[in-house]
Order: structure tokens, then sequence, then C-alpha cells
């Protein structure tokens, strides 16, 4: 009885932990389009505040024992400190400049773009039956831009650069977390500190810092409370997604993915009133099932593989 008290908490507990990543992830996105909509805040001071956040939610989580911090040489976290400065500035420059629909579906090309690298840089192979979830992926992305009537030159250039950093800083921190063998906070808890630095100095070259407009221009009480409240909810997205993929799995994370890709997706249409024309329906319709291909083959593969080591004598 008491085996199955804990199991109802268990699952009490992760059921919990996927409705809090499901709130803060929806909530990021349509929080930080409010204020580039609203507010006009400047996209790389929003991206320095959450990385200092981010790092200061992740002290106080080391200090009450959450995780165990671990000494790491900084040149080699400074590439992966840069592509992460350039992989949330050019996926927030997305998010401001394309419908909250086009940057939902051009986060989609992420995969795709993984694949290749890895298979070019990496040779690393994937089955037949994965590499052709590609096409209606992509296929997808294309139809929905194509037929985007609020498509901008410049937001496309911004999605696309996006989706290239961050496949590569996805690729490059699943190789830092096996090379120096750490988990993704005590990478995390490094590399914030390290992106926030560079993006100190980067800031006064692009965006004004104290004339109006600027990080510390003269802005309303409710704009300061929203950018502080975003700088928390990014960490809360950090943090649990750490604490899903910990307790469940990462297909479990990606499967609950989807989920939040539709209602994301649907709340664009409500809150911003984005247009939708038939056609960019079906192009996320089309994606919308390269996803879910690419997630069932690659969790049949999976199985199959934890079978064959079990069998094996």
């Amino acid at each position: 009885m008491a085996s199955l008290a804990d199991r109802v908490r268990g699952n009490g507990r992760i059921a919990a932990g996927l409705l809090l990543n499901l709130l803060v992830s929806i909530c990021i996105v349509f929080l930080n389009k409010w204020l580039y909509v609203h507010y006009g805040f400047p996209n790389m001071s929003l991206t320095l505040v959450h990385f200092v956040v981010t790092w200061l939610g992740l002290y106080v989580c080391q200090k009450l024992d959450i995780f165990a911090p671990k000494s790491l040489p900084p040149s080699k976290l400074l590439l992966l400190a840069l592509s992460f400065c350039g992989f949330v500035v050019f996926t927030n420059l997305s998010l401001q400049n394309n419908t909250i629909g086009t940057y939902q579906l051009a986060k989609a090309m992420t995969t795709p773009v993984i694949i290749v690298i890895q298979t070019l840089c990496y040779k690393k192979t994937f089955s037949t039956k994965i590499r052709l979830t590609l096409i209606p992926i992509t296929l997808g992305v294309i139809l929905n831009s194509y037929y985007d009537v609020k498509f901008n030159f410049l937001g496309t250039v911004f999605a696309a650069l996006g989706v290239l950093v961050t496949s590569l800083y996805q690729v490059w921190v699943g190789a830092k977390q096996h090379e120096l063998q750490v988990n993704s906070m005590q990478l995390l808890y490094y590399q914030a500190p390290m992106s926030s630095a560079m993006l100190l100095v980067a800031v006064p070259f692009f965006e004004p810092v104290f004339a109006e407009g600027g990080m510390f221009g003269p802005w309303s009480v409710s704009a300061l409370l929203m950018v502080l409240l975003s700088g928390v909810i990014a960490f809360m997205v950090n943090l649990s997604i750490y604490w899903i993929i910990g307790n469940t799995s990462p297909v479990t994370y990606n499967m609950f993915g989807h989920f939040k890709f539709c209602i994301t997706l649907l709340g664009g249409y409500v809150l911003f009133k984005d247009p939708l024309s038939i056609n960019q329906g079906l192009g996320m319709l089309c994606t919308l099932f390269g996803i879910l291909a690419y997630t069932h083959f690659k969790l049949s593969e999976q199985e199959g593989s934890k079978s064959k080591l079990v069998q094996r004598p």
C-alpha cells in the first residue's frame, strides 16, 4: 500500500512538473512578444536580463544543494557561451520580427539541421525512416513562410540564424557534457555568467543603454516588472526542463513539447490576432506530422536498442 502511495505521489510530482513547464514555456513566448510589441524593450538587453537572473537562480539552487557545482576551465566554455548568446538573441529577434506561428514553426527546423550537422561533422548515422521525417517538417515550414501574410525578409534571416546557432549550441552542449562529465545545470552555472559578460560588452554597440528605449532608460514600473518577470520565467523554463528530463526522459519532454507547440500556435492567433491562411494551416499540420513521426521512430529505435542490450548474455 505504501508503494502505491509513493507511486501516486511520484506521478503527481511529474504531472506538476509538466504543468509548470507548460505554463512557463508558453508564458515566456507571449510575455517576450508583449514586451517587444507594446513596450519596444530592446532585444539584447532583455536577453542579458534573462542570463543574469538565470545565473542568480542557479546560484541560489546550488546553495540549497539542488546541484553541486563543478570547477570547469573557462577556455573550454568560450565557444559554448558565445553560441548561447547567439541562439537566445537570434531566437528572440525571430520572435520580435515574425508572427508567433512563423517563429514557432521555424524552431521546428532545429531537428533537421541538427541531423545534418551530426551527419556531416560527427559522422553520425541516422535510419532512412528518421531522414524521411525531415521532408514533411521542412515542407511545412516552407509552406507556412511562403503564405505568411506578415512575411518579412529580416524576420526570415533572424529565424534562419536562430535555427543554425541553436542547432550548433545543442550539439555542442551534448558534446561538452560528455567531454567534461557534467550535467546541464553544472554547465549552465558557468556558462550563464560568461554569456552575460559577453552581452554586457556587446549591448552598448547595438542598443542604447541610458537613453530612451535603452535598458536603463525611462521605463514605466509595469514595463520593468514585466522584464523582471520575464527573467524569472526564463530561469524557471531552464530549471523545469532539467527536472523533467531528470525525472522522466528526453523523449517524454519532446512528446510533451508537441502539446506546447500546438497551444503556442493557437495562443498567437488569439492574443496577437496573427492572421492564418488555409495554406499556412496545412503547413503547420505538415510540420506537426513530421515532428510526431520523428519522435515515434526515435522512440521505437531507442526501445529496440534497450531490448537488444537486455537480451545480450
